[in-house]
């Protein structure tokens, strides 16, 4: 999915693509407005222009809560994001496209047709869009697949067609949701390498959430570690240095790589162990 397209400001460039400025969230408990559960607390996060930024933290911690607050699809309870300068104050984020964990796709329309959606609500000319929605199924994969619908469609190939449907827009951000989390490890990994190499042409920024340490590492130039819930913030930060362009099954036997995941785990694993213990007394 990518959300409607709104102006740039081309005078911002050098500001922060996403700015996350003290945020928290605080929700209301089911059944009694009274109670209150702050999912989000404290955290300050930048994501530069061009920059491919992963989050990593326990299952359940809030990392779809910090990406829909990026999205301008929920409002803060206090402080505030800042897109390449500008507060989003309320607004969905028209500089974003957005891939979410579970396929957006609509089930009556061919895979073409998904694509070309968002171009169609903008009102570009139908040939146009279809000349360029044929280009993106190409570029990922999929030429000669442009009528079959979602339900014709392998996993992966739903997740191409999600790809194309999100990137045919040109965002200036792009938000994932665990996109790959639901594939097999040998698609996954493809699909890793196709988003590389997609990224690697136009260098927009991405904030990236997994519970995948490796994906993030291969993926990423930074990773940032959110702690375990409630009030979940960040707790870690790390630059991955290790050379592109990058292939992410390759690249796990770097022994940079190694050392970075060793690094980053032992800040994550007590979160993790701190979440899963949550789960159990709450099952």
């Amino acid at each position: 999915m990518s959300l409607p397209a709104g102006d740039k400001n081309p005078d911002a460039s050098a500001a922060p693509a996403i700015s996350f400025e003290d945020v928290r969230c605080t929700f209301s408990a089911k059944g009694d407005p009274a109670q209150t559960y702050t999912a989000v607390d404290h955290t300050s996060l930048q994501v530069a222009p061009g920059e491919f930024v992963s989050v990593v933290g326990p299952t359940g911690c809030g990392k779809s809560t910090l990406l829909n607050v990026a999205a301008g699809l929920l409002q803060p309870s206090s402080g505030q994001v800042r897109v390449f300068g500008q507060s989003l104050g309320g607004e969905v984020n028209r500089r974003a496209g957005y891939m979410f964990q579970s396929d957006a796709l609509m089930p009556w329309r061919s895979a073409l047709q998904n694509v070309i959606a968002g171009l169609q609500y903008r009102g570009v000319e139908e040939a146009k869009a279809i000349l360029l929605g044929e280009e993106w199924l190409q570029r990922v994969g999929l030429q000669g697949f442009g009528d079959r619908y979602p339900h014709q469609l392998s996993g992966g190939m739903r997740k191409r067609v999600a790809l194309a449907q999100t990137l045919i827009l040109d965002p200036d951000i792009i938000l994932m949701d665990e996109p790959f989390s639901a594939l097999d490890i040998q698609t996954r990994q493809l699909m890793e390498n196709e988003v590389l190499e997609l990224w690697g042409a136009k260098k927009k920024a991405v904030l990236f959430i997994t519970h995948d340490l490796d994906e993030a590492i291969a993926m990423s130039d930074r990773v940032i570690v959110l702690s375990a819930g409630p009030a979940t913030h960040p707790i870690g930060e790390f630059v991955i240095d290790l050379p592109r362009p990058r292939d992410v099954a390759e690249i796990r036997v770097n022994p940079r790589f190694i050392e970075l995941h060793q690094q980053i785990w032992s800040v994550l694993r007590d979160e993790v162990l701190k979440g899963y213990q949550q789960q159990k007394r709450a099952a």
